[in-house]
């Protein structure tokens, strides 16, 4: 049986490690001297829910599989049949093409062309880099069609802190407006509501024991550099998950179960919310030609005493 992820590609600086995936671009394990910062799975297996993939040319969902482009109707092929919708674009499978691995670094490109439901050919591009204790991660994408089109990027990694219980972890996320989970609709959330006064107020920090969330936040407010920091913490150790400011909302989710150690988190920064191919919400719009670039990374910070 083929590796449903393909070849491994390992990515090392200093005592900082990384490995990335042939089929998908997906990110399958980062750690620093040894120490796990993401959960990861074994190479022969499916990237359980998801698990460090690249979600283009949607994140999340696109209700019914179908949306309009130009005044036509687009179906996309239905991916998540329970709810019979399509879910987390096209890319996840596809093989990439390597055009770059040296030492700390590796850079892969994808098509997405003669796709149901996707109307207009586009060229992507992404770029994993080591720093001291922090991994960048670089998109472009580029309209190779005549005619414009809008799309959105998002990511899935699901992050730990060596061999602490997700559970014991301090979540905090700046942010002022959710879309709470909603079990039984088909798009599983709720209408945008304030975080103030909620359980979903996480502006100040939240055991992650006591969330329960498959949950969109948006209203992000940006740090004094510019970019939106997402954090998890555990006594002397900050984990943050940075992400520029077209990177406007971030999904998070905390299965009870993931690969074994019970309890995960995954931080998932997005630039648009579910069902954006319908709303139109916060899309990229490329005219032919045109190129678009965004990155967001994973930083280890250690308090010095």
């Amino acid at each position: 049986m083929a590796n449903p992820t393909g070849e491994q590609f390992e990515l090392t600086r200093g005592n900082a490690r990384a490995v990335v995936t042939e089929i998908g671009a997906g990110l399958r394990a980062f750690e620093i001297g040894g120490v796990p910062y993401l959960e990861t799975f074994a190479a022969e297996e499916e990237p359980p829910k998801a698990a460090g993939q690249v979600l283009l040319p949607w994140p999340n969902r696109t209700k019914d599989a179908t949306w309009t482009y130009d005044g036509e109707p687009q179906r996309l092929e239905v991916t998540e049949q329970r709810r019979g919708n399509a879910i987390h674009g096209l890319v996840r499978r596809k093989v990439w093409q390597l055009l770059e691995h040296a030492e700390s670094s590796i850079s892969f490109a994808v098509d997405i062309a003669d796709e149901p439901g996707w109307p207009v050919p586009l060229h992507t591009l992404i770029r994993y880099e080591l720093a001291p204790r922090e991994l960048v991660v670089t998109h472009e994408v580029r309209n190779e069609g005549a005619c414009d089109i809008a799309f959105g990027v998002g990511t899935h990694p699901y992050f730990r802190i060596g061999d602490v219980p997700t559970d014991e972890l301090t979540l905090t996320v700046a942010a002022s407006r959710v879309r709470p989970y909603v079990e039984d609709e088909q798009l599983p959330f709720g209408e945008e509501t304030d975080v103030a006064d909620t359980e979903h107020d996480l502006n100040h920090g939240r055991i992650v024991g006591g969330l329960d969330l498959d949950t969109t936040f948006g209203a992000l407010r940006a740090g004094e550099d510019g970019r939106y920091h997402h954090l998890l913490s555990h006594g002397d150790t900050t984990l943050d998950v940075w992400a520029e400011r077209d990177f406007g909302w971030v999904q998070i989710f905390t299965p009870p179960e993931l690969t074994g150690r019970g309890r995960a988190i995954a931080i998932e920064p997005m630039t648009c919310p579910a069902d954006a191919l319908n709303s139109g919400t916060d899309l990229i719009n490329l005219e032919a030609g045109e190129s678009w670039r965004g990155s967001w990374g994973v930083r280890v910070e250690l308090l010095r005493r």
